[in-house]
């Protein structure tokens, strides 16, 4: 599984529609039905239940949207925080120096 699934099953979720998330993500319908397929195939359960029109989440369905909401924020926040590490190193490198003294300082006068 990785990062896609979760965001495309979030997609159809949300959509309560594989086609109308397929727009929504601006691809088209049968990728996203393989993918949703996958990853159904992957945790060895139907997310959804297929209606005449659209779609219901399972009860793993259901459990997985809290989980999958958890993971890809948690994703999308260590991705800022690298993001906003490199341009902090690369705006002041000074500090990672200054950091590295004051540790070094610590380290030599620990008895």
């Amino acid at each position: 599984m990785d990062l896609r699934h979760l965001r495309y099953f979030l997609a159809v979720a949300d959509a309560r529609s594989v086609t109308r998330a397929a727009e929504l993500l601006g691809i088209r319908q049968p990728p996203l039905s393989q993918q949703i397929q996958q990853l159904e195939r992957e945790v060895g359960s139907p997310l959804f239940n297929r209606l005449p029109r659209g779609v219901a989440l399972t009860q793993a369905g259901l459990r997985l949207v809290q989980d999958a909401r958890a993971i890809l924020a948690q994703a999308d926040r260590a991705l800022d925080d690298a993001r906003r590490a490199a341009r902090g190193a690369r705006d002041h490198p000074h500090r990672l120096h200054l950091l590295r003294g004051l540790q070094f300082l610590r380290h030599a006068h620990d008895p």
